[in-house]
């Protein structure tokens, strides 16, 4: 009786320990037959996308810069700035467009023996597309009013843009004028460099 009661109380435990080696036993041989998981494999970044910056539409400004005159024995320098207006058609790689400036000015010539005050210019202008920046050369025609009365006058000049975004562009430009007979006198002509920084609006 004894014996019987003791081995009741012993069955539950052996068939724990017969189904804990079983389990055991199963789990072991799945992870040994079972294939291991292919390692993952990170798709290639994208490659970026440059694109070409499209320069066509309006824009108006100002700008800051230097001024300086010499010729026939009058110089002068001095502080220039204004405010311009035109207009680029991007053409893929080649831009032209059309600009008009206005400058105001006080560039004393020999102490006060003239002055010139203000200068107008009508441009165009011819450039490289370089994504977000723009190359140009510009000619035209200048109207500078001056204590000896109006002068005109042919220019040339090389500039740069640099786009910011959609809205805002900054860039430098460097003009060189020829005036001739200045004052009315043959033979008093008058060389005149302009550098300015500039800041533009688009649309």
């Amino acid at each position: 009786m004894t014996f019987r009661t003791k081995t009741r109380r012993l069955t539950p435990a052996v068939l724990a320990g017969i189904a804990a080696t079983a389990f055991g036993t199963g789990a072991f041989a799945g992870s040994v037959t079972d294939p291991s998981p292919e390692p993952f494999v990170s798709p290639p970044p994208p490659v970026p996308v440059v694109s070409s910056q499209d320069w066509t539409g309006s824009y108006v400004g100002i700008q800051l810069g230097y001024g300086e005159v010499d010729g026939n024995g009058l110089s002068g320098d001095d502080v220039i700035f204004g405010f311009h207006s035109g207009y680029d058609y991007d053409f893929g790689d080649f831009v032209l467009g059309g600009e008009v400036d206005f400058d105001q000015t006080s560039i004393s010539l020999n102490g006060g023996a003239a002055t010139v005050d203000t200068v107008g210019r009508a441009k165009l202008k011819g450039g490289y597309d370089l994504g977000n920046i723009l190359l140009y050369g510009t000619v035209g025609y200048a109207l500078s009013d001056t204590s000896l009365g109006e002068e005109t006058a042919p220019f040339y000049g090389i500039g740069a843009t640099y786009r910011l975004n959609d809205s805002y562009s900054i860039g430098a430009e460097l003009l060189e004028h020829k005036f001739d007979d200045v004052g009315g006198v043959p033979g008093n002509d008058l060389d005149a460099t302009t550098f300015t920084i500039r800041g533009s609006l688009r649309f």
